[in-house]
């Protein structure tokens, strides 16, 4: 049966079984039901087999906010709107006729006409009677602005059409899409005029009692029109939403500024007309044109007033579109200057609105100005908690990731550091071999300050993971975290000897010997023990140095692994025992001298560093590198004087305008092979100079 709206038609199955065949059925469905069209047949077949498969105490009580269907609530009667008789499909002439009297009897006469409209019954015998509709049409083209009343019935006429997309392009054929645009641009600039007088006489308000009087009428009236003109904006708008299926139509809208129109419908209050606006802009978010547009007219500073609300579907819609907007960085600064972040963090604690609000703190969270900002607020204790509330389940992607970006700021790494927190995170990371939570110890480990020196005790758990043969991406965050651990008190010769680290080491520095990232964290962590005299010694000894020599040669090509084993070699020059092995047995200095000169910036510097005090050291080297620092000065200032003298050359040689082309061209030379040369060839020369030929 049919339900008592436009925009519904509900269908009963009784046959639904688990032993149902789902695609016969929705092909049954299809045939027998003329308003569902062959290319929904998927969708039917879909939503047969949800139903067939869900289980039967699903659905009471529980309402999924963010899948209802949106639709207009049913036109209140205005005043002197009763139109007194039922409707009939076979008085559809006479209801016509009405459209061509007067004001009173076009507004009796298409109201008669939405009562037939509303039953999807008869809306493909309505779509034949072309005389019906070119009516409608004509009355609303013409009419529009006389009567709120007479344009929001035709309007919701064509609604109904536009419910049922076989049905939409007759609305697009008597251009009603174009009309309605027009009708919401006129009516929002109505608005603002009737704003404007209002607060011109709230300014004036006397003391007078019969003048307060004319003021509170005067507001009753605004309140009256106000509602008339939002019933006029829910249909238009729903209409255009319902055309906006079709892209190419949407586009059309786009040009004609739609997400401008929308925005400004933001500051009203009805909660059903700004549902219908937040689904609209959210429909459009989703294109790049639509979202630079609503960046453009502040958007997110209107939206900031819905969060949070006491109305679950406007919030739940308002921080929908918030989130399609969140891809955005430069929405993402606007989100945190109007105010959102403490609001979304708020909406942690509701399990109605938690997942959509972490998407978006989430979004926020990975721009490096606005993750600080996130240790004024109670996020972080509210994460903690989730954290320890999945015990030993399966934690939620979207919940990792987030404490992973929020750990790569030091206030954030602080606060999660408070109490038992590093202890707790520790704990389930290293029990449950959770590689994203070893990562945000990791993110947590890398800041300078007291947290580093809490990390100690958990040294010798970290270092027995390298030992253990675990899941490389797991011991990759591992050494990560050993390797960021420049802490002074840290006895690292005592954790290379205990865990027997150092064959380790050596056997991963060998290129291919394990992934790239894992031989990138273990020349990290040689850098950093290499801080360390006694453990420097003992690597060098090991025969460490050729082996970050050869994995040098090998990944000559990648900015990262260069950098970093220069910063070993940097590290190893201080130390005396190492600094001979380096500068004596080995030709690191050499290597060290090649790359002087490489175009990335963090390598030169540290290169430079370590060449000084190697210099410094080693007379000999000392001679060496200064001898290639004075050629590279040099070659360079050489360079510039060569450029410098050939377009100096050039200038000259377009400048010259001489006409002896045999002078330039000539198979010969100048001069002729014995090497006489006859007078008239100076003659000739001297009288192209302005000179006199000598006396003979």
């Amino acid at each position: 049966h049919y339900s008592d709206t436009a925009r519904c038609m509900i269908i009963r199955v009784k046959s639904l079984s688990p032993s149902t065949d789902v695609g016969a059925l929705a092909r049954k469905v299809v045939e027998e039901c003329r308003l569902i069209p062959l290319s929904r047949l998927p969708q039917v077949e879909h939503l047969l087999h949800y139903l067939q498969s869900r289980r039967p105490a699903e659905g009471k009580g529980q309402v999924d906010q963010s899948s209802q269907l949106l639709r207009p609530r049913e036109l209140t009667p205005f005043e002197g709107l009763e139109v007194g008789e039922e409707a009939s499909i076979s008085q559809v002439e006479r209801y016509v006729e009405l459209l061509y009297e007067g004001l009173p009897e076009k507004i009796r006469g298409s109201a008669l006409l939405l009562q037939l409209a509303r039953n999807p019954d008869n809306l493909e015998e309505l779509l034949h009677n072309e005389t019906a509709l070119g009516a409608l049409a004509r009355v609303l083209r013409e009419d529009w602005k006389q009567s709120v009343e007479l344009s929001t019935i035709i309007i919701y006429i064509f609604f109904c059409f536009s419910s049922f997309s076989q049905f939409q392009a007759v609305v697009s054929h008597y251009k009603v899409g174009a009309l309605c645009m027009a009708v919401v641009e006129h009516e929002l600039r109505r608005h603002d005029l009737w704003k404007e007088e209002l607060s011109k006489k709230n300014k004036a308000v006397p003391e007078q009692g019969s003048l307060r009087r004319d003021q509170e009428k005067a507001v009753r009236k605004y309140r009256s029109l106000l509602a008339k003109q939002e019933q006029l904006l829910r249909v238009s708008l729903y209409l255009l939403l319902n055309l906006a299926e079709d892209t190419r139509t949407e586009l059309k809208m786009r040009n004609k500024n739609m997400v401008g129109l929308l925005v400004r419908v933001l500051d009203r209050e009805d909660p059903e007309l700004l549902v219908l606006v937040l689904s609209f802009l959210k429909k459009l978010s989703i294109f790049l044109e639509n979202k630079n547009d609503m960046a453009e007219v502040d958007t997110v500073q209107r939206l900031a007033r819905f969060v949070p609300c006491d109305h679950k579907d406007l919030l739940n819609l308002t921080l929908r579109l918030l989130l399609n907007l969140s891809f955005d960085s430069g929405l993402r600064t606007k989100m945190v200057e109007a105010g959102l972040l403490p609001k979304l963090t708020a909406l942690l604690g509701d399990a109605t609105h938690r997942q959509v609000a972490m998407w978006i703190l989430y979004h926020i969270s990975v721009d490096d100005r606005s993750r600080s900002l996130f240790a004024y607020t109670d996020c972080i204790p509210q994460l903690l908690q989730m954290l320890y509330d999945h015990g030993e389940e399966k934690m939620d992607i979207e919940l990792i990731s987030f404490c992973i970006n929020l750990a790569a700021s030091k206030k954030n790494a602080q606060i999660m550091c408070e109490g038992n927190g590093l202890k707790m995170v520790m704990k389930r990371a290293l029990k449950m071999k959770d590689c994203l939570l070893m990562k945000m110890i990791r993110n947590i480990s890398q800041h300078d300050g007291p947290t580093k020196a809490l990390f100690i005790d958990y040294v010798g758990d970290l270092a027995a993971q390298m030992a253990a043969e675990e899941e490389e991406e797991f011991v990759v965050e591992c050494v990560g975290t050993l390797g960021n651990l420049t802490v002074p008190e840290l006895d690292w010769e005592l954790v290379l000897r205990e865990y027997n680290l150092v064959p380790y080491l050596k056997d991963h520095l060998k290129p291919g010997s394990a992934e790239d990232d894992l031989i990138l964290e273990v020349v990290i962590l040689v850098g950093t023990v290499s801080m360390d005299d006694a453990c420097a010694a003992m690597l060098a000894k090991s025969g460490i140095i050729p082996a970050l020599i050869e994995l040098l040669n090998a990944q000559q090509e990648d900015d990262e692994f260069v950098c970093q084993i220069i910063y070993v070699f940097y590290q190893m020059v201080f130390h005396q025992a190492t600094r001979d092995v380096i500068i004596k047995d080995t030709q690191a200095p050499a290597y060290l001298i090649d790359l002087m000169h490489d175009k990335n910036t963090e390598i030169r510097k540290v290169c430079d560093n370590t060449l000084d005090i190697i210099a410094e050291y080693d007379e000999e080297w000392g001679r060496k590198i200064q001898s290639e620092k004075f050629r590279f000065h040099n070659n360079q200032w050489l360079d510039m004087v060569e450029s410098r003298q050939a377009e100096e050359g050039e200038a000259y040689l377009y400048d010259n305008d001489n006409d002896r082309t045999d002078l330039f061209y000539s198979a010969d030379g100048i001069t002729p092979g014995d090497g006489s040369i006859s007078p008239d060839f100076y003659n000739d020369l001297q009288s192209q100079n302005g000179e006199d030929p000598p006396a003979g």
